[in-house]
């Protein structure tokens, strides 16, 4: 049987949905609300469901990576966002470059963590 992926995206969680939904919406995704618990944000071809649900164990091990193009810039342009003055528990980390590539590091207000990064 022949299949073609168009899409994947992961659901994940929030302490708090409606700064959570701010957060990302900031972040420079938009926001189409489904229901009063969940809304799907994208940006190009990235989506990803935003719930109004909490659970430390899977907030703390969620990680999500992106690929970008160019972790500098990308890097820069989070850094004018001003993310964490704007949100608590929010976190920007700066750009560490490995043999695989480089990456930059942000947490949520909840505590998921992004990856943004380039390989080699």
């Amino acid at each position: 049987m022949e299949k073609s992926i168009k899409s994947i995206r992961p659901f994940i969680g929030s302490q708090n949905f409606e700064i959570s939904r701010s957060f990302y919406r900031d972040l420079g995704f938009e926001e189409t609300v489904l229901d009063s618990k969940m809304s799907v944000f994208k940006t190009d071809e990235i989506a990803f469901y935003l719930q109004d649900a909490y659970v430390k164990d899977w907030i703390d091990n969620t990680m999500i990576f992106v690929e970008v193009d160019d972790v500098e810039s990308y890097y820069s342009k989070l850094s004018a966002l001003n993310l964490p003055e704007k949100y608590e528990g929010s976190k920007l980390s700066s750009i560490q470059y490995l043999d695989w590539g480089s990456e930059c590091f942000l947490h949520d207000p909840s505590g998921i963590l992004w990856h943004f990064g380039k390989f080699k």
